[in-house]
């Protein structure tokens, strides 16, 4: 089962598709006019220009732009998409040393306005691949193109960008079956034995590569990108984890900060166990409002569920083929309908004919966010999510404490509680490489300003983490624009008020007042 925290989940999710309708609230004034930069944040000293210590040949490097191919079991996007790569340092400590490279693809602006620049995404995971899902969702962003270049990237350790890859297909779906909520010391054993073995698998595939390919790292290949596509600025949109490598982006390189957009925000103060609390009341809170929205009482309908899932626990339900719905596939069919209020009726006909004994539509569900195809291919993106977050996360729960904290777990959430208490042992547990920070630095004094956009009814980044972060980001800098809504982010998901906000920002480098909402 895939961790949630942290995963944008975007092509499951659906986070770019039409939403609610929406009005406006808050003042829309603040920032300049289109001729103007946005405003700088307060003038303080930063850190050293990490950039500085590069050579020319990787600042100064030509991208040889040219056709795409296909990925995965995605085909070549159109003709007027390019792809290339970029050369990075392995080791930025070491920037003379071994080089390897990033996937980029990018589609030219339209030239229906003076061009600003380009428009760097991602969108999050971490493991998501920017290559192939941008050219899904540029339609959204017709707006945007028509002054910038639209651009993405594979993150270090992601698909095109030498991904890792910790175990084969045939070990994947029989992972399925080892039980993410252990009740006896055999499936204890065997959950922790599965942990150990996936890291394993992803040190022999991936080797020294392991070692870097941390948020920090991305960050720093951002800059590098940055140099390399021709812009003075860099002007970038995050979702979800990527709202965290935008953090620190700017936390690195403050003065190279130009217009930054980060949706569906990661709280940067909380460490693995905090992330893992967040989401547990997020994914509960958006169920409860799923439940209300469907005439049922919350505490009753959530109930329901945790009685389906023990029943699964112990007898798992006939689906599709030889194939079973087990507690932690329904627990994943279940959440992927979260993210995103047109999933609701999906999770209503999953959770109904369950309770009929088929499970073949919550397994459907759930197939959909491992990016399980018919024959049985998975994607690679667990295996590079876990990967960059445990090489991040310094912290590392044992068997023991994670067992203590389940009473507070439930507590937070009946439904999804037990299994990310678990998780925060289970994620990491063994891991090869040690993590570098308890939390995130993304304190980016003299910036300009970034655009942090919250969405009550997220439940994946719950919206209290928008608050931090501009906080964390700093006065002057952080500004933050609330949206009353449901599913994982704001940005194109229907508000004209939340999308027009957006624009003017990216476009006119006009930031709203901090503190704006955007109501239902």
């Amino acid at each position: 089962m895939p961790r949630f925290v942290r995963s944008a989940a975007l092509a499951a999710a659906g986070v770019l598709m039409a939403g609610l309708a929406v009005g406006c609230g808050g003042s829309s004034d603040g920032g300049e006019d289109d001729a103007k930069p946005a405003p700088t944040g307060p003038e303080q000293s930063p850190e050293p220009d990490p950039s500085s210590t590069l050579p020319a040949s990787l600042t100064s490097q030509k991208l040889d732009w040219g056709g795409c191919k296909a990925t995965g079991s995605e085909p070549a996007p159109g003709s007027e998409w390019q792809c290339t790569t970029l050369k990075v340092p392995l080791d930025y400590a070491k920037p003379d040393g071994e080089t390897i490279d990033v996937a980029l693809i990018r589609a030219r602006s339209t030239g229906k306005g003076e061009r600003i620049g380009s428009l760097l995404f991602n969108f999050g995971g971490p493991g998501g691949s920017g290559v192939s899902m941008l050219p899904s969702f540029a339609d959204s962003y017709g707006t945007l193109r028509e002054r910038y270049d639209l651009v993405s990237f594979d993150p270090r350790g992601v698909a095109g960008s030498e991904g890792v890859r910790c175990r084969s297909d045939k070990e994947t779906q029989a992972a399925e079956s080892v039980d993410a909520t252990p009740d006896t010391p055999a499936e204890e054993k065997a959950y922790f034995k599965d942990a150990a073995d996936f890291g394993a698998g992803c040190a022999r595939d991936a080797g020294k590569l392991l070692s870097h390919v941390s948020t920090v790292e991305a960050a720093q290949d951002m800059d590098v990108m940055r140099q390399a596509l021709g812009d003075k600025k860099l002007h970038y949109m995050g979702v979800s984890y990527g709202t965290e490598l935008g953090g620190v982006y700017a936390h690195l390189f403050p003065k190279k900060v130009g217009r930054l957009t980060l949706d569906a925000v990661v709280d940067p103060t909380a460490d693995s166990v905090g992330h893992a609390k967040n989401q547990a009341r997020g994914f509960q809170r958006a169920l409860e409002n799923y439940l209300k929205s469907s005439g049922q009482d919350p505490k009753a309908g959530s109930q329901k569920i945790v009685r389906l899932l023990k029943r699964l626990d112990a007898n798992p339900l006939p689906a599709s083929g030889d194939r079973k719905l087990t507690q932690s596939l329904a627990l994943t069919g279940i959440t992927v309908t979260l993210y995103n209020k047109e999933s609701w009726p999906a999770l209503t006909r999953g959770l109904e004919q369950a309770e009929k004994g088929d499970g073949a539509a919550l397994l459907q569900l759930a197939d959909s966010y491992n990016e399980r195809d018919p024959s049985g291919s998975y994607s690679t993106q667990s295996h590079s999510q876990r990967s960059i977050g445990c090489r991040d996360d310094k912290q590392r729960t044992t068997p023991a404490e994670a067992k203590a904290r389940l009473p507070e777990f439930r507590e937070i959430s009946p439904v999804f509680g037990e299994f990310m208490g678990w998780d925060t042992a289970g994620w990491c547990h063994d891991w090869p490489v040690p993590g570098l920070h308890d939390s995130t630095e993304v304190s980016a004094p003299g910036a300009a300003p970034v655009l942090v956009v919250g969405n009550t009814g997220d439940p994946a980044t719950p919206y209290e983490g928008a608050r931090k972060m501009a906080d964390e980001l700093g006065k002057g800098v952080g500004v933050e624009l609330t949206w009353k809504g449901e599913g994982h982010g704001a940005y194109g998901s229907g508000s004209d008020c939340v999308d027009g906000t957006v624009n003017d920002y990216l476009l006119k480098g006009k930031a709203p007042q901090d503190g704006k909402i955007c109501e239902t």
